[in-house]
């Protein structure tokens, strides 16, 4: 039978400020990429979501971001390679501290927004990050953009190493992700969603924002928590995956 990872970027909200519907999703994913405090969430979130993701029985993985909340992650900053593996290294203690607490085992990590971005066409901070994730443990997977930098950077550092499709993102010609600044970068309709996602595992193929099909060959599909339609988008996605026969497991199952 054929098996998906489905992933989500949840513990988002902040202080007074709730974003996403971790406790309705939570349950429904099989991988959660929880934030470490730099783009989003504090202690008091990264607590409860890894209660949350223990009680739903739902692998963890952290979500290091850039050092920016204002910008929610997602603006672009330069950083040096030493720079880069220490906002890493930083959040990844952060997060495991708390999973720990709860007897959880981090399983992956997945950068976040801008880092993750910049991290898919810049070798240099691709090597930065997977470093920091080797140093501090060489067991966990990393979750990155099929073809891009920190895929490769991964794959030759020798780690487990985990392909990751955007059902809700669109994609340009050279497999990166459609800017959030250009309409349609964004897929609204989730029985479009539904669509690309059963194809990308059949077939291994997606359409770009120009119309034209591009390989990728991912064992994960993410749907952002902060999307207004995350919770049905997730629904609709375990629906059309279940009719397909295609198994959802944790990727740590799968790579």
């Amino acid at each position: 039978m054929l098996k998906i990872d489905l992933n989500c970027d949840l513990g988002e909200s902040f202080g007074n400020y709730t974003l996403g519907m971790d406790r309705e999703i939570l349950p429904l994913i099989s991988s959660a990429n929880v934030a470490c405090g730099f783009h989003a969430s504090d202690p008091c979130v990264m607590a409860e979501s890894a209660r949350i993701a223990k009680a739903a029985g739902t692998a963890v993985g952290a979500h290091p971001g850039f050092p920016d909340l204002m910008g929610f992650g997602r603006r672009n900053m330069t950083v040096t390679k030493e720079e880069a593996r220490d906002y890493v290294l930083y959040q990844l203690g952060a997060l495991d501290a708390f999973l720990k607490a709860e007897g959880l085992r981090m399983q992956h990590v997945k950068p976040h927004g801008a880092l993750y971005n910049m991290a898919a066409v810049d070798r240099s901070l691709a090597d930065a990050i997977v470093g920091a994730i080797k140093e501090y443990n060489s067991d966990l997977i990393v979750l990155a953009l099929f073809g891009g930098e920190l895929e490769k950077a991964s794959r030759d550092a020798g780690l487990r190493t985990a392909s990751e499709f955007f059902a809700d993102r669109a994609y340009n010609t050279d497999g990166t992700l459609v800017s959030r600044s250009i309409p349609g970068s964004t897929i609204t309709d989730e029985n479009a969603a539904i669509e690309r996602t059963v194809r990308m595992v059949r077939e291994k193929k997606v359409t770009t924002i120009d119309g034209i099909d591009i390989d990728v060959d991912c064992c994960s599909v993410c749907v952002h928590g902060d999307n207004p339609k995350a919770l049905e988008f997730v629904k609709k996605i375990r629906e059309g995956l279940a009719a397909e026969g295609i198994e959802i497991a944790p990727m740590g199952e799968i790579v």
